[in-house]
């Protein structure tokens, strides 16, 4: 028998998004500019520009590039991404909040609508 899925929870944070945001506050922490660290890492400034918008989702490759260009530890980097995905989702769930992420919400389409109708 099929699992029954529930769609009425609160979305969690997008790791992408939670990236993006943790990349770009340390760049702008830094003072540098997006066109010198997409250069330092070896990247086009329209990607790197991408990945702190949360629209794409980069290889660790690409990750470890940008934390090197940036001059900040991988590890660190991504214990900071966890706690600031724990710290969100724990205050979207105090206050009932909806995230704000590029995820639709609502009801489920494509494949996933099927499998909720049957």
């Amino acid at each position: 028998m099929a699992e029954i899925l529930d769609f009425t929870r609160t979305p969690e944070p997008l790791w992408r998004e939670a990236l993006g945001r943790k990349l770009r506050e340390t760049r702008e922490e830094r003072g540098d500019r997006l066109v010198d660290v997409a250069d330092r890492a070896g990247i086009s400034v329209q990607y790197l520009s991408e990945i702190e918008r949360g629209r794409k989702e980069p290889s660790s490759e690409m990750i470890a590039a940008v934390a090197g260009a940036l001059g900040i530890d991988l590890a660190d980097l991504l214990i900071g991404i966890a706690g600031q995905v724990r710290n969100l989702r724990a205050g979207y769930l105090r206050t009932g909040s909806q995230f704000h992420t590029s995820r639709p919400t609502g009801r489920p389409s494509g494949p996933v609508a099927m499998a909720w109708a049957a």
